[in-house]
């Protein structure tokens, strides 16, 4: 092989593939984060779409660390809520449901077109062009279906089938001439969106002007104000890429760089581990009952202090105060009180042999269910989001970003690696970064038993735990929530991917690479040697 030597972690083998190939074409790691991107809209359709929203966490070689903030953004204006097409279905996990709010009303401004021409511009070494050919292959050709993608298609049945052109998405070829028989593919079917293909094609052609005043856009504008939505051409004409200095923290002899506010995902990650790190976590098993607990009591500290206090005040100066010593010493006493210490997202990671790394978080919600006319784009439902909404919904102010839990991340470790992760995972994002990051640097687990290791997730007073803990440590999570009031602890039967994704990719210190796809999300890695 030639090109550039590098690794991909992904959620789904042809997406790692894809970023794959623009390393071989001698791309960096952020020309091969944006090829895999692209690629994951024709592999998980129902989780990333250009007219979606996330982030980047980059870091060029020798030079600091920079997020490219390309997360949605909240109309400029708002119209009576009968007006709008709004309404709720229902996610069906197996073990648990959540609610979320589709429909064109749904739909806030998308960034990940706009995001997708900043990085390259900036980051790049190929013409845009060779970064999407991977993907655009990969759209007109078809893709296999997995497990998982055919689990997702089940799972969001609600939206796949709110219209003809949202079933296509998923639907096995060849598509039936009568749209009544269209339905989603199951494991080992292909689907194909040669329609996306042509989209990335006038993409790299035309420039992001094509996506935010072309075609596209007027369809979409037309639309919204025929059929209940809210976005106007001043909305998508003014759209803008943020840059953002990252949340920069050490803990258990490593550093972190995690996504800064008004996304707060990434403080209060930062925060759990200051929590942590003065207890002798280093000198316990991971799965050890009192470290279970440690976790738990650091994920209740950081869920209360989201909800008293982060909320109401997403500015820079949020992670600093997060992490003062007053603040510490205040929520380190009240945990160590307690007990003595005895939606649809996804993530990439690309490391490369230059020490570029790459961390990205693309959500597209779970869809509207609506797809821009002769596109194969499906547009987010962020504004249907109770988790980005928490005042409720239709209260948003107008034009700013929402604010997401999303949490690209990267770490310099003791041993001088450096590793990319994150995960989708709506509300649980946040958990499951935490506890891999704790696996890696507080128990010193090497990197695949990071990412595989049961989580647990702590909503509100729900406490969920996967399988696969110790009955010893289970035994003492359940009277840790006895005392604490909680309802019953929820006992999954099997590892889900309710409790995220993790994708890493890890460059060594004595050179050469590793990375982990989440089994939990049907993950695949894929490397270049160069």
């Amino acid at each position: 092989m030639t090109g550039t030597a590098g690794i991909v972690a992904s959620g789904h083998e042809a997406t790692s593939a894809a970023g794959r190939q623009v390393l071989e074409a001698g791309g960096n790691a952020f020309d091969a984060v944006l090829g895999a991107l692209c690629a994951s809209m024709v592999c998980e359709p129902m989780l990333t779409s250009l007219a979606g929203g996330g982030f980047l966490l980059a870091r060029p070689a020798n030079k600091p660390p920079e997020v490219f903030d390309f997360f949605v953004q909240t109309p400029k204006r708002k119209r009576p809520e009968a007006e709008l097409d709004f309404h709720p279905v229902v996610a069906d996990f197996g073990t648990a449901e959540q609610e979320f709010h589709v429909g064109l009303g749904a739909a806030a401004v998308p960034g990940t077109a706009a995001g997708l021409a900043e990085i390259h511009d900036a980051l790049g070494a190929l013409p845009l062009a060779e970064v999407l050919a991977p993907a655009i292959a990969l759209a007109r050709q078809g893709v296999e279906v997995t497990p998982y993608q055919a689990y997702i298609s089940t799972v969001l049945r609600e939206i796949v089938s709110l219209s003809p052109e949202a079933t296509a998405l998923v639907a096995p070829e060849p598509l039936p001439t009568d749209p009544k028989d269209l339905r989603p593919a199951v494991a080992g079917e292909t689907t194909r969106n040669p329609e996306l293909a042509d989209a990335f094609e006038a993409l790299a052609r035309e420039g992001v002007r094509w996506f935010y005043g072309g075609e596209p856009a007027q369809r979409l504008v037309a639309d919204c104000r025929d059929h209940g939505g809210l976005l106007t051409l001043e909305d998508l004409a003014e759209y803008e890429v943020i840059r953002r200095r990252p949340v920069h923290t050490r803990a258990f002899g490593a550093e972190f760089w995690f996504n800064p506010p008004p996304s707060p995902g990434g403080s209060l990650v930062a925060f759990a581990l200051a929590l942590l790190e003065p207890l002798p976590l280093r000198s316990a098993a991971w799965d050890a009952p009192e470290s279970r607990l440690a976790v738990v009591r650091a994920m209740e500290a950081a869920n209360r202090l989201r909800s008293d206090t982060v909320m109401d005040r997403l500015d820079e100066a949020l992670a600093a105060d997060l992490l003062s010593e007053k603040t510490l010493a205040t929520w380190r006493g009240e945990t160590q009180a307690s007990d003595r210490f005895s939606r649809g997202t996804t993530h990439l990671s690309v490391v490369d042999e230059h020490g570029n790394l790459a961390s990205l978080t693309s959500s597209n919600g779970e869809g509207c269910g609506y797809v821009i006319p002769d596109t194969g784009i499906m547009v987010n439902n962020m504004l249907g989001e109770e988790d980005l909404n928490p005042d409720g919904f239709h209260r948003w102010t107008p034009g700013v970003r929402l604010a997401s839990m999303m949490c690209p991340t990267l770490a310099r470790l003791a041993d001088g690696g450096e590793v990319a992760l994150g995960t989708g995972g709506s509300n649980r994002i946040r958990g499951a970064v935490l506890q891999v990051l704790l696996n890696l640097c507080a128990f010193g687990l090497p990197l695949q038993r990071a990412v595989d290791s049961p989580r647990m997730h702590l909503e509100g007073t729900q406490l969920s735990l996967e399988a696969g803990l110790p009955a010893v440590a289970e035994n003492a999570l359940a009277g840790h929530a006895e005392a604490q009031g909680w309802p019953e602890i929820e006992r999954w039967p099997e590892p889900s991917l309710f409790f995220g994704g993790v994708h890493a990719a890890e460059r060594l210190p004595g050179g050469g690479f590793r990375g982990v796809g989440d089994f939990r999300r049907g993950g695949a890695v894929d490397a270049n040697q160069g």
